[in-house]
């Protein structure tokens, strides 16, 4: 039996983990004195209204090597055999200790640095599945998510860049772009880090140079997995995104209704902050 197993950096709570089939390791989120796992103790919704209510941004940890090494131990058992897929070591020491910990489960565990985040995660761990019930042994399943993730992009316009400038995820001098009133950034995350792609006066500018960059990657290849993802309490800037971008649906989906969208959790939700919108998928 193989088992995908993803980090909460993929915004798959708990119970959405179940109900696809695969298992979910949660990150720890501190908020002052209070811990809670990303997912599981604090769902996406409980941490945007902490998060909005606090005056201190909170505190993410990565995935130590024991937590991991645990997690594989209950996995392998009976001679089964794992997919993890990771946030981008660019972004967190998660993927390192992950690798650490599979050393000692030769021919059992795979890693995959996703090299992504969010999203990104999430279409990994759905094309794992797809090759998982296609047939394909473990060891080609990484072979080939290694290689289909250097076709994810994902594109976001963010309300501001001051949490990205906070949690050390962006420069200040790129921060700075954001923080003048009425400047929407569009980051980009490239070659696993996060990348400033370009910026714009109001929403509707913003939205359509998100569509514009969509469009320069190569459009989207509906035949993989894809998403919308937005963060906050509400997803009123996602539905008039959707709006905004109607030619990229038009004639490939039946209906835009229909399209994935998930809500960000507090592994990136810390570093996007509210009012973040973005769309996930493989370039054509």
């Amino acid at each position: 039996m193989i088992t995908v197993l993803v980090d909460s950096a993929s915004d798959i709570e708990e119970a959405e983990a179940q109900a696809m089939g695969i298992s979910m390791i949660p990150m720890e989120i501190r908020f002052g004195e209070e811990t809670f796992y990303d997912g599981v103790t604090l769902s996406h919704r409980q941490f945007f209204e902490k998060l909005i209510e606090s005056s201190e941004l909170p505190k993410t940890s990565q995935i130590n090597e024991y937590r991991w090494e645990e997690a594989f131990e209950t996995l392998t058992k009976g001679g089964g055999q794992v997919i993890a897929i990771t946030i981008s070591s660019k972004l967190s020491g998660t993927y390192n200790s992950a690798k650490k910990a599979a050393a000692r489960f030769s021919g059992q565990v795979f890693v995959v640095d996703s090299l992504s985040a969010t999203t990104g995660e999430r279409i990994l761990c759905e094309y794992a599945l797809r090759l998982i019930a296609s047939g394909a042994d473990a060891p080609s399943i990484a072979e080939e998510l290694n290689e289909k993730k250097k076709k994810i992009q994902i594109l976001a316009v963010v309300d501001t860049l001051k949490y990205l400038r906070k949690g050390g995820r962006i420069s200040g001098a790129a921060a700075l772009a954001g923080e003048v009133l009425s400047v929407k950034p569009v980051v980009s995350v490239v070659g696993g880090e996060v990348k400033l792609a370009g910026k714009a006066i109001g929403s509707k500018r913003s939205n359509n140079l998100l569509m514009q960059l969509v469009q320069k990657c190569g459009g989207i290849d509906f035949s993989m997995p894809y998403g919308l993802m937005y963060s906050g309490l509400s997803d009123e800037y996602l539905q008039k995104y959707l709006r905004d971008s109607e030619a990229l649906w038009k004639g490939q989906i039946a209906d835009p209704k229909r399209i994935p969208t998930y809500l960000i959790g507090s592994a990136i939700g810390t570093h996007v902050g509210p009012n973040a919108i973005g769309v996930a998928f493989c370039s054509r």
